[in-house]
């Protein structure tokens, strides 16, 4: 089993940044690829970022590209997702998942993640 807990989120200016964290407890952490999903209202849960386990690979949505950074840091069980020049459409819920055993490939399909965060709220006005 492993916990996640997302924080960060708030009410940001469009063209501002956010940094969101998800703490991970449980189950040995380090061994899942991660992923950050987001859903807004509405509309189905939207792939934005995911990482292997090491931190060596990364991918991102095509609506995030350029913008986004995810990161991680394994021995503080920790996994960040750096947002910036937000747009009034990266408004949503921000989820935090945990995947194990998957190729990079696979981290972009939300079926394939084992635990989920409860979500934390973004919220960029114009």
């Amino acid at each position: 089993q492993v916990q996640l807990v997302e924080s960060g989120g708030g009410l940001v200016q469009a063209g501002g940044s956010l940094r969101l964290s998800c703490a991970a407890s449980g189950s040995t952490p380090s061994y899942y690829a991660m992923g950050w999903f987001r859903q807004a209202p509405g509309k189905e849960r939207e792939f934005v970022a995911g990482i292997s386990r090491s931190g060596g690979s990364t991918a991102y949505g095509d609506s995030v590209k350029g913008r986004f950074t995810i990161s991680r840091d394994n021995a503080k069980s920790s996994v960040f997702l750096q947002m910036n020049s937000l747009k009034p459409e990266d408004t949503a819920v921000y989820y935090c998942a945990a995947a194990g055993g998957r190729t990079m490939a696979m981290l972009t399909k939300s079926y394939v993640y084992d635990y989920w965060g409860q979500g934390t709220q973004v919220t960029v006005s114009s």
